[in-house]
């Protein structure tokens, strides 16, 4: 019997403690038993609140509440050795996509069910990597998973951001298609109209509009670029018009509709046509707003007593996410 119980205990979870810090206060059963910890102790800090178990045999240590990489740790320890996240986790960790998914996607070599907030994928054969101290599916392999559940517009989305991060080549992303390969006919017509502008979007009604030009077969623009000193939606330089896009809250406070005005004016008076479409005319009513930008990057006239213009350049605008 340890004449010394309290201390011994200390000790324990001291020890404990540093190896649950690895993984952001998480830790497995086989982990505690390593350390020595038997299996009536493990029944005792669970019952005084020092455990509390997140999934079956992971536990929280010391408290349960934790940040993201705690609930990603945890998913990968219930799935065990060779885990790793995938799929929509994998996309949203690797930061191509903001949309942080409800469930937790990981995929392992072992066969394990899937619980509540953690959905498993059984893999015999796939390669692994790390990313911001988690073990993660390949960016091109991510790609493909992702491509297997997700909606064709965002699957060009994700492939956009990774290349606009350079974050793959895309030789490699064709590299892991293939036939009886989930997702693949997905990806490979991603791949064949693949459009890098579409990761300097700023909103999702930038990147509807932009599908929308290019499903009327209207020739892409620069998107978000630097103009006459502003910052603008879409850009067709050739045709020196701008489009701007009104997504609600964001333009319809006094102070914004005089700053969007003022913007106007500027653009106007350097020689540059702007067209300014609101969300609801871009989701609700797209053939009208394709006509009207067809007719404006099409005409044939254009006023010759226009300003000439005083900065024509235009650089790229610093990329941030939201609006």
């Amino acid at each position: 019997m340890d004449p010394h119980p309290g201390i011994s205990e200390s000790r324990d979870k001291v020890r404990v403690s540093a190896r649950a810090e690895r993984a952001w206060g998480r830790m497995h059963w086989a982990q505690l038993r390593e350390c020595g910890i038997p299996e009536s102790t493990i029944s005792d800090w669970l019952a005084d609140g020092y455990l509390f178990l997140i999934h079956p045999r992971v536990y929280a240590v010391g408290h349960r509440s934790g940040p993201i990489e705690a609930d990603l740790a945890a998913a990968l320890l219930y799935a065990g050795p060779g885990a790793m996240l995938s799929h929509q986790t994998a996309a949203w960790w690797y930061r191509l996509t903001d949309r942080q998914p409800s469930v937790i996607h990981v995929s392992t070599p072992r066969k394990v069910s899937s619980v509540d907030g953690v959905y498993v994928h059984g893999r015999r054969h796939i390669e692994r990597t790390w990313e911001r101290g988690l073990t993660i599916t390949t960016i091109p392999q991510t790609l493909l998973d992702y491509a297997s559940q997700s909606p064709f517009d965002d699957v060009r989305y994700v492939l956009a951001e990774a290349d606009y991060h350079r974050r793959i080549d895309l030789d490699g992303v064709h590299a892991v298609v293939g036939r009886g390969k989930r997702g693949s006919v997905r990806l490979e017509k991603a791949l064949e109209v693949h459009w890098p502008e579409l990761a300097r979007t700023r909103s999702r009604l930038e990147r509807a509009f932009l599908l929308l030009i290019e499903d009327g077969g209207l020739p892409r623009p620069h998107v978000n670029v630097r103009v006459c000193g502003f910052t603008v939606d879409c850009y067709w330089p050739k045709q020196r018009v701008v489009v701007e896009l009104d997504g609600g809250r964001g333009h319809n406070t006094e102070r914004q509709v005089g700053r969007d005005h003022g913007k106007d004016l500027t653009l106007r008076a350097a020689g540059i046509i702007v067209r300014r479409y609101a969300e609801v005319q871009v989701m609700q009513h797209g053939r009208v707003v394709l006509d009207d930008l067809r007719r404006t990057l099409y005409a044939e006239w254009r006023p010759s007593t226009a300003a000439p213009p005083r900065r024509t350049g235009y650089a790229p605008a610093a990329r941030s996410r939201g609006r």
